[in-house]
């Protein structure tokens, strides 16, 4: 048996900043609105004329990822990449992976979890290392959520939260299986994938049917029942990052650094003040980038590593919940 360890990581998120004053001016909002219930301040979006998709954002933190685990494209073995918005209906983004970066025909396997897209992304990952299928797998997590939201007053709840980017990492075997990822644990519960949803198009409702229909219900704009989103998150969140320090035989107060998923920072906050965390261990970006879904966990747990605040022996927890319902948790020893 081994390990498996994050021996690379990058991210790469669009150069357009969006503040909420910029959204003021074509929907009813206001920045003071928008801080006080979600924390963000400003988020990315792709720009019209990019050639930027969630498959081109992928790549690009791919390569760093790549570069920084001092390895190159053809020593990856296996691809996973997370998303809830490929650039094709189907086939999904880890098969444009493999070909954008010419890499050999190593197996590419898409993950459709949303805002716990990565953490599940990292954990198929992690069984393959585990048993010694594979020796170096890429993980990636991109989003492009701006060209699928509705920019008017009517979407404000829904628009405001989310931005566009990408991260990636390099999971690699590790033999010492004291270090590395020591458990994840994945959850679901379905009956609640109405209240955080986007319906159509689908076999259901296809374009056409879209298009000429008059019913309010029928949308290909996302769906979110906030309030009921929020009361099950912070319970959720609490529950799968507990269970994740119980197999581990660890306590809260072993937590060097949290990463959460970037959905809401009074959701963060709520967390970080029931396990009674200090403020340098818990890592937050959701004021710059706002909710990048499946990139969220993997772009903050980046740009932590990046700013020197995960040390090597840390005990680092990831954790997100979101559509599906679907929750996660990841228990690593860096």
């Amino acid at each position: 048996m081994y390990n498996s360890k994050i021996t690379g990581l990058g991210k790469y998120v669009p150069d357009n900043i969006v503040t909420n004053d910029d959204l003021s001016k074509f929907m009813d909002t206001s920045d003071e609105w928008i801080q006080e219930r979600t924390g963000i301040q400003e988020r990315r979006w792709i720009p019209e004329g990019s050639d930027d998709t969630s498959s081109v954002m992928g790549a690009k933190a791919a390569k760093i990822a790549i570069e920084r685990a001092g390895l190159t494209k053809d020593d990856i073995d296996f691809i996973v990449f997370a998303t809830l918005s490929p650039d094709y209906y189907f086939p999904g983004c880890g098969v444009q992976i493999q070909d954008l970066l010419d890499m050999p025909t190593v197996g590419a396997l898409d993950v459709r979890n949303q805002c716990s897209g990565f953490v599940y992304a990292l954990s198929v990952a992690d069984q393959f290392i585990k048993t010694g299928m594979y020796k170096n797998i890429l993980v990636i997590g991109a989003e492009y959520h701006s060209n699928g939201l509705d920019k008017t007053t009517r979407g404000r709840g829904v628009t405001v939260i989310f931005g566009d980017g990408a991260g990636a990492c390099v999971l690699s075997r590790e033999e010492d299986t004291t270090k590395g990822i020591l458990s994840t644990h994945l959850h679901s519960e379905g009956k609640y994938a109405d209240k955080l949803i986007v319906a159509s198009p689908s076999i259901k409702h296809w374009v056409p049917e879209i298009i000429e229909s008059e019913e309010e219900d029928i949308s290909y704009y996302p769906y979110m029942d906030g309030t009921f989103v929020f009361k099950h998150a912070v319970v959720r969140f609490s529950e799968v990052i507990m269970e994740g320090l119980i197999k581990n035989n660890l306590s809260k107060e072993d937590i060097d650094m949290l990463i959460p998923h970037q959905a809401n920072l009074r959701i963060a906050q709520f967390i970080q003040k029931k396990f009674v965390l200090s403020d340098d261990k818990v890592f937050n970006n959701i004021m710059k980038y706002g909710n990048t879904t499946a990139a969220s966990v993997i772009i903050a747990l980046t740009e932590a590593w990046e700013q020197g605040k995960i040390k090597e022996g840390d005990h680092v927890v990831l954790a997100a919940f979101g559509s599906g319902f679907t929750w996660a948790s990841a228990i690593i020893k860096w």
